[in-house]
C-alpha cells in the first residue's frame, strides 16, 4: 500500500509539472528535452537505490541518487502545490457559475488555467532547485566559525576566559575534496583554543572510510589541555549488514582505535580532569545515548567520582539525551555538547529573524545554544554531511567557546 501511495504521489507531481510546462510553452523540443531529462534522472535514481549494497553502506552512487530525488522532486512539489490550489479555485468557480448562472455558461466548465500562476509556480520552484545545486557545489564545504561565550556562576576562577573548539559529525566517508577538508583543519588550528572536543560520528559506518583522510585529521594541532572525543550512533557499524558478529566487532574496535591515531582521548563512559592553576573541571564523555537510537551511554558511570558542585562539560552525541536524562541528573551537568541532527542540512537561519529546519519537528533542541535552569546544551550543526551530499542554509560548523565566570 505504501508503494502504491508513493507511486500515485509521484504521478501527481509529474502530471502537474507537465501541465506547468505545457502551459508555459508549446515548443515540442523543449517538452521532449524535459521528458528525456526526467526519464534519465529517474533511471539514475532507480539505479542508485537498487544497486545499494548493505554490506558496504552509503556510497557516492547512493548519495547522488538522493541528491537527484531532491533536485527533481522538490521543485515539482512546489509546482504541484501552486497548480493544485489553482485547480481547487477553478473548480469552485466552475461550480458557482454552473448553479448561479447555468443558462449563461458557454464553453468549458472549468475556467482556463492562468499562465501567470504557472509562471509564479515555476519561479518559486527555481528557488529550491538552485539552492540544492548550491548546496552540493558550495554549501557542503562552506565552513563557518561560530563564536559562543557562556557565563556560569560556578566556573572555577582559573578557567575564566578558557576557550575550546567543538566539532561534531565528521562523517569522513562522505568527503571527496581534500583541499576543502584541509582548509577546515587549518581553520580549526587557527582558533588557537585551549582544548578541542569532538562529539561523535567519525565515519558513516566503516573504519576504512578514514583511510584517505587520516593524515589530514592528524594535522589538527596539539591543544594545551588535550583533545577529547566520544562516539556517535554511526560509529557502531549498525547501518550495514555483517556476515558475522566478529566482523562488526572488529570494525568497531578499528573505529575506536582511530581516535588515538588522530591524537584524541576517546571517552567511553568516563571522565578526565583538566587542571589549571590548582583548580579543575571535568570532561565527561558518554557513549551514544539517544531516545530513538542506540542507548549505551552510562552517565552514572561516567560521572563516578565527580561531585555535583564540580564543574563539568559533558560530551554526548545525541541532544535528546539532555531532556531524557541529563538536565535532571543529580550530578548537575553545567554544559553539554552534542551534534547528531546536522540541522537536517537544510533550513533557514537569519540571526534574530528566523531559525527554521524540518528537523525541529523531530528534535526540540537541534542547533545552537539552549538554556535550562541555568545550565546549557549546545547542539553543533556538524562538520560533515550524510545522505544528501550538500547543505542548504545550515552550513558546516566549527564552534569556539569561551567560558566566563559571572561576576556577582
Amino acid at each position: 500500500m505504501r508503494w502504491i501511495i508513493l507511486i500515485l504521489f509521484l504521478v501527481l507531481l509529474e502530471f502537474y509539472s507537465y501541465q506547468a510546462l505545457s502551459n508555459l510553452t508549446k515548443n515540442r523540443w523543449i517538452i521532449i528535452a524535459y521528458a528525456l531529462f526526467t526519464l534519465v534522472a529517474i533511471g539514475m535514481i532507480a539505479y542508485g537505490f537498487l544497486s545499494f549494497d548493505r554490506s558496504v553502506g552509503q556510497n557516492k552512487t547512493l548519495m547522488m541518487a538522493i541528491a537527484l530525488v531532491l533536485l527533481l522532486y522538490m521543485p515539482k512539489l512546489v509546482i504541484t502545490i501552486f497548480l493544485f490550489v489553482e485547480d481547487a479555485a477553478r473548480l469552485i468557480i466552475g461550480v458557482c457559475n454552473y448553479f448561479v448562472s447555468a443558462a449563461q455558461i458557454e464553453g468549458e466548465f472549468l475556467p482556463e488555467r492562468r499562465k501567470f500562476v504557472t509562471q509564479v509556480a515555476l519561479g518559486v520552484a527555481a528557488i529550491p532547485f538552485l539552492s540544492i545545486i548550491h548546496g552540493i557545489a558550495v554549501g557542503r564545504y562552506k565552513f563557518r566559525v561560530i563564536k559562543q561565550t557562556v557565563f556560569f556562576d560556578d566556573l572555577p576562577e582559573a578557567f575564566d576566559g578558557f576557550t575550546f573548539t567543538h566539532i561534531s559529525d565528521i562523517h569522513c566517508g562522505s568527503f571527496d575534496d581534500k583541499e576543502k577538508i584541509q582548509h577546515a583543519i587549518d581553520v580549526i588550528n587557527d582558533q588557537e583554543s585551549d582544548l578541542l572536543l569532538f562529539t561523535g560520528d567519525l565515519v558513516n559506518s566503516l573504519a576504512n572510510e578514514m583511510d584517505p583522510w587520516l593524515a589530514t585529521f592528524q594535522g589538527i594541532r596539539e591543544h594545551k589541555y588535550g583533545k577529547f572525543s566520544v562516539l556517535g550512533n554511526h560509529d557502531y557499524g549498525e547501518y550495514v549488514e555483517w556476515d558475522t558478529a566478529a566482523q562488526k566487532e572488529n570494525n568497531f574496535k578499528e573505529i575506536k582505535d582511530l581516535h588515538p591515531k588522530m591524537g584524541f582521548s576517546l571517552l567511553l563512559n568516563e571522565k578526565m580532569w583538566i587542571e589549571k592553576e590548582g583548580q579543575r573541571i571535568a570532561i565527561v564523555g558518554v557513549e551514544n545515548w539517544g531516545v530513538k537510537f542506540k542507548k549505551v551511554g552510562d552517565l552514572n558511570k561516567a560521572t563516578s567520582g565527580v561531585a555535583a558542585e564540580d564543574f563539568k562539560i559533558l560530551l554526548s552525541h545525541d541532544p535528546s539525551h539532555w531532556d531524557a536524562e541529563v538536565v535532571s541528573h543529580p550530578k548537575n551537568v553545567q554544559l553539554m555538547l552534542a551534534g547528531h541532527t546536522h540541522g537536517a542540512q537544510f533550513g533557514i537561519e537569519i540571526p534574530g529573524i528566523i531559525k527554521w529546519s524540518p528537523i525541529q519537528y523531530v528534535y526540540k533542541q537541534w542547533a545552537g545554544l539552549y538554556k535550562t535552569a541555568g545550565r546549557y546544551l549546545y547542539v553543533n550543526r556538524g562538520f560533515g554531511y550524510h545522505a544528501y551530499p550538500g547543505r542548504v542554509g545550515i552550513w558546516p560548523e566549527i564552534t569556539v567557546f569561551e567560558l566566563k565566570r559571572r561576576k556577582n
